[in-house]
């Protein structure tokens, strides 16, 4: 998948490819050439990602080939088994948890699961949660609790699923519950916005000691296209949309919504994997370490205070 914007990188890349296979092929020497041409990709790299727009960092986040939270897990622990079920209605595959061993400390992992193709989209629900999925959610929370296990959540959603059946089942009262609770963990709490982060649907996991946004994310209340939609009555306005709304991850930061924003190899996650997971892990194990200091109850206390202090004015 090659979005508009890098499709003069994937050209360069396709001739850099091809003078390697000629020089290859034909006993040639050409690294001079090959060497000029990887510097003139560099500098287009950077300059490109150094100049999006909002709208091209929301197309970024959904990028086909980008990252979900099972690939980050994956690589980033030991020995991770997933949990299932709310032990109430079902398990919500949208919604996906489970324990792993991070750099040999055991953390839950809680987080929202898209699909790669047209079947596990459908099976995934493309990202989002029904009631049962924040409630799976919250159980595990509390079972880190119990055990004394910090809580990782890794944030990629469109939203919370808006069908009627969803709504039957008090998909509001969930992620509400979920709000409260989460102010509540006595044991740390790391949130991590890894693509899309819309609506309720991201907040009713996101709420921690530590809000960190992967540098080409978003975070708000509405998706552009929504937004276009209510303004403007059609989908047509959603990069005029998404730059009123000020949604990315240096808006955030300047904001003081999140505490700071991890920085993704050039040309994005999706790039380098492996790159971006060691990036990830090693904020997570640095954060863990200064909250570790934190005593559980001071750590609560400045956890409300962070959420109640956010669009506060004073005048």
């Amino acid at each position: 998948m090659v979005l508009e914007f890098e499709k003069p990188i994937a050209d360069l890349e396709q001739k850099l490819h091809e003078m390697i296979q000629l020089a290859k092929g034909k006993n040639v020497d050409l690294s001079a050439d090959i060497q000029s041409l990887e510097e003139k990709l560099h500098s287009l790299k950077k300059e490109t990602f150094q100049n999006l727009t909002r709208w091209q960092r929301v197309q970024l986040s959904r990028h086909g080939d980008r990252p979900y939270a099972l690939d980050y897990i994956y690589e980033m622990t030991d020995n991770f088994i997933e949990l299932h079920g709310d032990r109430t209605v079902k398990d919500d595959k949208a919604m996906i948890g489970g324990l792993g061993d991070l750099d040999g400390r055991t953390v839950m992992f809680i987080g929202q699961q898209k699909g790669r193709n047209t079947k596990q989209r459908q099976e995934r629900n493309f990202g989002m949660a029904n009631p049962e999925g924040y409630r799976k959610a919250l159980r595990l929370m509390k079972m880190a609790e119990k055990f004394k296990k910090p809580i990782v959540t890794l944030i990629d959603t469109p939203g919370a699923y808006p069908g009627i059946e969803a709504e039957e089942r008090g998909q509001g009262e969930a992620i509400a519950k979920n709000l409260r609770e989460m102010f509540k963990l006595k044991v740390p709490v790391i949130c991590i916005i890894i693509g899309e982060g819309a609506s309720g649907g991201a907040l009713g996991i996101a709420i921690g000691d530590q809000v960190y946004m992967l540098e080409n994310t978003w975070y708000s209340v509405i998706s552009p296209e929504s937004c276009s939609s209510i303004l403007w009555r059609s989908w047509d306005y959603k990069e005029q949309a998404a730059e009123a709304l000020k949604l990315t991850s240096p808006d955030m930061k300047s904001n003081g919504l999140i505490d700071a924003i991890i920085d993704e190899p050039l040309g994005g996650a999706h790039r380098n994997l492996r790159d971006m997971a060691t990036r990830i892990k090693k904020t997570i194990i640095a954060s863990l370490k200064e909250l570790d200091k934190i005593n559980p109850d001071k750590r609560i206390v400045a956890r409300i205070d962070k959420f109640c202090s956010m669009g506060v004015v004073n005048e």
